[in-house]
């Protein structure tokens, strides 16, 4: 989860407009975007029904093979909102792996972007793992200072350039398939979440704006279909999936109602811990080693882009027909959830049926987290040679486990160290280059039977080895 960050920019000597709103005849067409002349864009105006042309504000970069740094050609990119809800149009790569992709800004009668919304971008391609998932988190993109470029306001940086990890393959190469198709577009233009599952496995791909959308890497077989958006139903569809080809599925709404999900948050030894927020995840795409999945549009306590605020009841409103999984803290809050073992810890697995509103009895626990100190305590870190994890300690720890996980969320060596020690050197397996990881560390209680006190929290602790 992230907050959403709105930058106020004043370039109005950047920009060349050509005013579309003085009858309907003259207006361009945002949707389709048409209307304006080849080198500008049609955008909507601020608290207005009237478009406007104006200079199009990009996004550009790269998606590349980690591995080789070759281009990936055909991936498609898009941009995210704090509430996974995509705000830009699809960008597809070139021969080269290179993109450029159009951010919809509001704007002023004049053409002049009223403020540039912060985002996190997403990446999908045939064979590659999609970015973000596994350990790898999206970090927001700076879009407060676009540079003038050609007749464009352009946005570049070292967070436009996209690795991307190939698929992983044990044995033969996989047989996969793609499926494609479109939404139904609904009352409030909701992005959605679409989820192809096969053998109880779920693969994901969220909806262009105009409903579009492509799920790559699906394993051949029989598919099970589901668009999932905030306070609307969608049909479910299905499709036989062959290796090497594509099938289009398309959904529509449906009439069925949305339901309700409600419960408590309790804290255990909140520590520096406020708030904390609650989030579904869509159960076939959970990963329960590291404890993430993907997370519908919208499904969020409290609502998406307001910062953590849960500190007893919660409630979820408009949760489309499904089986999720609940997580409680897994933003960077300082809070975690609590794995004593005690009532109320266990993850919480529950179906949810068209306008059948839940209200689960037991309340979720968490408790404080315990804080990194180095590497990755804050944001992703470049660590060369062999790492040393540093944590700040727990009174109540006899005993501290650290785990690393690889790009993929492999378990790839665990460590032990005793009360009161909170360093400890890697000595696992050599660290690939051109590769992401991740280390978490857990307080554990020996006396009177082992007990899990607290752990680090989901999101911290990632480095990347060049």
């Amino acid at each position: 989860m992230r907050s959403t960050i709105v930058t106020s920019i004043a370039i109005s000597s950047l920009v060349a407009a050509a005013a579309c709103g003085s009858g309907d005849d003259d207006k361009c067409d945002f949707a389709k975007n048409t209307g304006c002349d080849t080198n500008e864009i049609c955008e909507r105006v601020q608290d207005s029904e009237d478009t406007v042309c104006a200079t199009p504000i990009v996004v550009t970069g790269r998606v590349f093979d980690l591995g080789t740094n070759a281009g990936v050609a055909g991936a498609h990119i898009l941009g995210l909102d704090a509430n996974n809800a995509a705000i830009t149009p699809v960008a597809v790569t070139d021969a080269t792996g290179k993109y450029e992709l159009a951010i919809p800004v509001l704007r002023t009668p004049e053409g002049e972007p009223t403020a540039i919304p912060q985002i996190t971008l997403r990446a999908d391609a045939t064979g590659y793992l999609t970015f973000p998932s596994g350990i790898r988190p999206a970090l927001p993109v700076d879009t407060s200072a676009p540079a003038d470029m050609d007749g464009k306001l352009v946005i570049a940086s070292s967070l436009t350039d996209v690795g991307l990890l190939p698929v992983q393959i044990d044995g033969p190469a996989p047989a996969i398939g793609t499926i494609r198709g479109k939404i139904a577009a609904n009352a409030t233009a909701t992005t959605a979440l679409v989820v192809a599952e096969v053998g109880g496995q779920g693969f994901s791909a969220f909806a262009d704006r105009d409903g579009a959308y492509t799920i790559f890497n699906v394993p051949a077989g029989d598919a099970t279909i589901s668009a999932y958006a905030r306070g609307y139903n969608y049909e479910r569809g299905a499709a036989a999936v062959v290796a090497g080809k594509e099938v289009e599925v398309n959904l529509a709404v449906t009439e069925e109602p949305t339901a309700t999900f409600s419960g408590t948050v309790q804290f255990v030894n909140p520590e520096a811990g406020q708030a904390t927020s609650v989030i579904l995840v869509v159960e076939s795409t959970f990963n329960a080693m590291l404890a993430r999945g993907e997370t519908p549009p919208g499904l969020r306590a409290p609502d998406p882009g307001l910062v953590p605020n849960v500190t007893s009841a919660f409630s979820i409103a408009g949760v489309p027909a499904g089986r999720y999984v609940v997580l409680a803290g897994f933003e960077n809050d300082n809070m975690v959830r609590d794995e004593s073992s005690i009532g109320g810890t266990e993850i919480v697995h529950q179906e949810i049926a068209a306008g059948a509103d839940v209200t689960i009895a037991a309340s979720f626990k968490v408790t404080g987290s315990v804080d990194l100190v180095s590497p990755a305590a804050s944001g992703v870190e470049t660590v060369t040679g062999t790492p040393t994890f540093k944590w700040a300690v727990d009174a109540s720890a006899d005993r501290y486990d650290v785990t690393v996980f690889d790009s993929y969320g492999n378990l790839t060596w665990t460590g032990t160290t005793g009360r009161n020690v909170t360093t400890l050197v890697y000595a696992g397996p050599a660290l690939e280059s051109n590769s992401y990881y991740q280390w978490r560390v857990r307080s554990v209680k020996t006396t009177g039977g082992e007990q899990t006190i607290s752990r680090s929290e989901d999101l911290k602790g990632v480095f990347f080895v060049p």
